[in-house]
This record gives C-alpha cells, sequence and structure tokens, in this order.
C-alpha cells in the first residue's frame, strides 16, 4: 500500500506550501523510496494556461503538454522526476470528467452528488496519478488555506482516505505565525485558529509548519502543541531561508523525514542529502556575482514586485550560476521603460547578460526588441526564450536583414508586410474555430509538451548539449516564417536547431557574438538545481568571460 500525505496551508496564501510539499519529497527521496507529488488547485479553470500570470503566477508547462500551477514546477525540480498532467487537478478538471462520466452512464444511472462523487473522482485521481509513478509515497498539496469554500471537497477527499486507510495518511498544516512590528513577538492565534478550521472538516493535523520570519522557540511549540493538538515535537520549525533549497534541510533539524516514516511505519533505506547540502554551500559561500537583467512585462502587481510569473527562468540563473560558483544578481526591468524613454537602454552595459522571456501580446513588444538590438550591437550575452527568440527574430529582419516596409510579428501586427514569425497553419485553423460563432475554445490549444529538436552540429547550442537530438517543451502558437528562412541565413543568422524534419525553426543564434541565442521552446521547465540546463550554463559561463 502507498503512503500519501496531504500538506494544507493556514491563516494566509504564499506561505510557502509548494515548497514544503517539494521538500518534504526531497527528504523521503533521500531516504530511499520513490516519491511523487500532486497539486490541486480550487480554481475552476480547466488549467493554469487561462489564468493571468500576474495575478497566478507562471504557467508551468509538462512533457505530456498540460498547463499547470507553478508548484509542479517546484516539484520537478526538487525531486529531479518529471511530472505528467496526472498529477495536476482543478475543481473545474474534476467537475468536468464527473460530469463526462454521467453522461457516458458510467454511473450506473444513479443519482450522482457531490458528496461523495466529487471526493471519490479526486481520490481516483490521486490514485492513478500513485499508480503510473509506481511511488512509494505521494504528496498532495490542496491549494489556498484551510476555511476557504473552495477546498472543502479536496479536504473531504482526505479525510475519506484516512477514513479507509488510518495508518498510510498524514496531514500536514503549513501555517504563518506573523511577528507584528509593533510587538516584536511571534503570535500562534492564527495557526490555533487554522488547526481548528482543519479540524471542523474532520481532519487533525499530524505536523505543524510552523512558518515564520524566524524559527520559532520553545514556549510557542509548547503553545502550539496544546492548542493544535500536536505533540510538541511534531510543530516543526520553518523559517524564512535565504534559498528555498535551504528548506529540506532545515526541516531535517527537526527530523522531519524521520518522524513521517515512524508515524507511516516505515523505515530508511539508507540514502543521504550530500549532494543537496553541496549546492546549499555553494548558494551560501558564493561571493563572485554575475549580473543578469530579466527584460518582460508580467513583474508588478499594484504597488509589488511578482517575480513568480517568470519562476523558472529565475530557478534556471540561479542553478546555472550555482554550477560556476557565482551569485546570481538578477534585476526585472519593464520593457515598457524602454518604449518611453530610449536613453534608458544604456543601463543594459552594466548587465553581464540579458534575458527576454516568453510572454503574449503587443504591450511591452517595442522595448523588449529594443533591448535585443542593444545585446546584439553591444556585443552583451542574450538569451531569448520563446516570444525572446521571436522578438529576436523580428530584431534581425528589420536592422541586419533590412527588409522593407513593416516588419513584425503576425501576432503582434497582423497586416505587417513581413511577418517573419506567423502562426502555424494548423493553430490558424484553431483560431478560426475561436470565434464564437464557431463554437470554440481557447484553453489547451496552443503547441505543447515536449518535442524533438535536431541541432546544427556548428552550432553553439550543440556545443552546450553536446548531442545533437534532444527534447523541450513548448508553449506557443507562432512560429519563424520559413518564407523569410533564406534571407536570414544569408544575412547572417544560424538556424541552430529545427524539428526533425527541418520545418520548423527551433534555435536561432548570431555566430559572432560572445553569446546570442534565441529558442522557440522553454529551456528553464528543464533546469534542475543539480543539472543546469545546457543553454544556461553556458549563457552564464559567457557572461562571466572577464568578469573577475
Amino acid at each position: 500500500m502507498s503512503k500519501f500525505i496531504f500538506v494544507v496551508g493556514g491563516v494566509m496564501s504564499g506561505v510557502g506550501k509548494g515548497t514544503a510539499a517539494a521538500s518534504i519529497g526531497k527528504i523521503l527521496q533521500s531516504k530511499g523510496f520513490e516519491v511523487t507529488a500532486i497539486k490541486i488547485d480550487p480554481y475552476i479553470n480547466v488549467d493554469a494556461g487561462t489564468m493571468n500570470p500576474v495575478e497566478h503566477g507562471e504557467v508551468f508547462v509538462t512533457d505530456d503538454g498540460d498547463e499547470t500551477d507553478q508548484d509542479i514546477g517546484n516539484y520537478e525540480r526538487f525531486l529531479d522526476r518529471s511530472i505528467s498532467s496526472d498529477n495536476y487537478m482543478t475543481t473545474g478538471r474534476v467537475y468536468q470528467t464527473v460530469i463526462e462520466r454521467e453522461r457516458n452512464l458510467e454511473y450506473g444511472g444513479r443519482c450522482v452528488e457531490v458528496v461523495p462523487d466529487i471526493p471519490n473522482e479526486v481520490i481516483r485521481r490521486i490514485e492513478r496519478a500513485t499508480k503510473k509513478a509506481k511511488a512509494d509515497i505521494t504528496i498532495v498539496e490542496i491549494g489556498g488555506t484551510v476555511g476557504e469554500y473552495q477546498n472543502v471537497l479536496f479536504l473531504e477527499a482526505g479525510r475519506m482516505m484516512k477514513l479507509a486507510h488510518p495508518k498510510d495518511v498524514l496531514f500536514v498544516l503549513v501555517s504563518y505565525l506573523p511577528v507584528p512590528g509593533a510587538l516584536g513577538e511571534m503570535k500562534t492565534k492564527p495557526t490555533q485558529t487554522a488547526a481548528r478550521l482543519l479540524n471542523s472538516a474532520g481532519i487533525q493535523p499530524d505536523f505543524v509548519l510552523a512558518r515564520a520570519p524566524q524559527a520559532i522557540d520553545e514556549p510557542r511549540r509548547r503553545k502550539l502543541a496544546i492548542f493544535c493538538n500536536v505533540q510538541a515535537e511534531d510543530v516543526i520549525s520553518a523559517p524564512d531561508a535565504a534559498s528555498t533549497y535551504e528548506v529540506p534541510l532545515n526541516f531535517e533539524h527537526d527530523k522531519l523525514g524521520e518522524k513521517i516514516l515512524k508515524k507511516l511505519g516505515l523505515k530508511s533505506r539508507g540514502r543521504d542529502m550530500k549532494e543537496w547540502q553541496k549546492l546549499v554551500d555553494i548558494t551560501r559561500t558564493a561571493r563572485r556575482g554575475v549580473r543578469v537583467g530579466i527584460v518582460g512585462k508580467y513583474f508588478t502587481t499594484g504597488g509589488f514586485i511578482l517575480s513568480d510569473a517568470y519562476i523558472s527562468v529565475i530557478e534556471a540563473i540561479k542553478h546555472a550560476a550555482w554550477h560556476h560558483k557565482r551569485k546570481p544578481i538578477l534585476t526585472w526591468i519593464d520593457a515598457e521603460e524602454y518604449e518611453k524613454n530610449p536613453r534608458k537602454l544604456s543601463e543594459l552595459k552594466k548587465f553581464d547578460g540579458v534575458i527576454v522571456p516568453g510572454g503574449f501580446g503587443g504591450r511591452g513588444v517595442e522595448g523588449k526588441i529594443a533591448a535585443i538590438g542593444y545585446a546584439r550591437t553591444n556585443k552583451i550575452p542574450f538569451l531569448g526564450l520563446c516570444y525572446g527568440m521571436q522578438l529576436a527574430t523580428v530584431e534581425f529582419a528589420r536592422n541586419v536583414a533590412r527588409l522593407k516596409g513593416s516588419v513584425h510579428t503576425g501576432e503582434v501586427e497582423p497586416k505587417a508586410r513581413h511577418q517573419v514569425i506567423h502562426i502555424m497553419p494548423e493553430q490558424e485553423k484553431l483560431m478560426l474555430a475561436h470565434l464564437p460563432a464557431f463554437g470554440g475554445k481557447y484553453g489547451g490549444t496552443m503547441r505543447l509538451g515536449a518535442y524533438p529538436c535536431l541541432l546544427n552540429r556548428q552550432s553553439r547550442a550543440y556545443k552546450a548539449y553536446g548531442k545533437e537530438l534532444v527534447s523541450e517543451r513548448h508553449r506557443h502558437r507562432f512560429e519563424v516564417n520559413n518564407s523569410y528562412r533564406e534571407i536570414l541565413q544569408k544575412a547572417g543568422l544560424m538556424i541552430a536547431g529545427t524539428s526533425p524534419d527541418g520545418k520548423l525553426v527551433e534555435i536561432i543564434e548570431v555566430s559572432k557574438h560572445p553569446f546570442f541565442v534565441g529558442t522557440q521552446f522553454h529551456p528553464e521547465f528543464k533546469s534542475r538545481p543539480l543539472a543546469p540546463h545546457p543553454l544556461f550554463r553556458d549563457f552564464i559561463a559567457a557572461a562571466m568571460v572577464g568578469k573577475k
């Protein structure tokens, strides 16, 4: 029988449930167990693909083409495992399946009810994902916080699993303990309330992870134990950490892994976290910096900076910098600022490298193109990802190939004379189907998931990967227009990677440049802390040249 650990949140969102779930998985994996992780999002959305990244954060794409919450990326990075669509569910996805099954008479004609049929579908999906991954232990993260109406049915699924298999299911409450500035004292009442809200759903937490700006002290540990009905040793300190990769080691200070195994009736199989500890040591000791400017537009929400929209890019930069024992110094650059004030482009000279990540739409596009041109002409190492690669192609067509008339991507300017980036033919059919009169839909209709890429042996990309055929993940509708390939190549743009049949451009490069690479795919999705992505690794290496 597989074991299951439900991770739920208390007090407020954004306290790090995803990191906690991934960290617990990493600890148990390091003790010799096969671990997988599932994310439950309490949204009516069927997937994360139609969610605004400023509101929800990054859309992470799996090998099998699912558009998921960013926590799936956390799981992949910590566990070094590819996670499939079976490991992601939303309220919309669960209800959609139940309704489809009812329409197909799979319930034998009986009345289908919210309880127990929705929780049963959740349980079915959890068990299916566990079986597919051949997992000894499955971590199930329930999004949001306890006490929210949206979570009730998912908590009910966990309660039912605990009732059926009491020795095989645990609950972990990740809850925030604020330290109000005016008081200077850590307060436990909000977490006490969260535990009682969880009790009201018929669930008793086995562990409380005490998230706080600092480590929990013994008086408050004892207070939580009394009022949350847990043993004092099962209140685990979870202070703020300089890096999320420190979190598993922080948990192990309180022997969380050992305590979990004991409650589940399991024994350690004798592995360790030595390599992980080496990584964390580098993150703490790296002194020489590498400065990277990220030119995007999904940064601000009101008066705050939201880096979650590019979380996989950020982590991939970190992995690569740490590989070279460098400290990553990241700066967010709003592309629209370069449209308002082109003179600000000169600030790019202070960076060792520039990245233009993915995105959609016309806002900030000319600012991105200007930044790309500045990096190209001033020999600043550049990496363009998806939309960044497409806009690099537009910039090259305008300023090097010197195409006359309007030159753009068809996504932004469908009437441009030269659409060097245009919509894929099959995507054009889907776009027609999107019109309400045709009853079409937007969600899940892009080129999604892993596709093979054949590399040019003369390219920088081939040198980075060290092999000719690679697989990378996609999320886009538009491609390089093959009608312009010959013109661009004659002007000096290298087609460094294509689909195996040669029909789709996957990578572009400018050869006479320290590092100028654009990818149609998203390499950031496959970077791992102990195995940085080859293109990010070599981008950082180029950024380090001549730097002390």
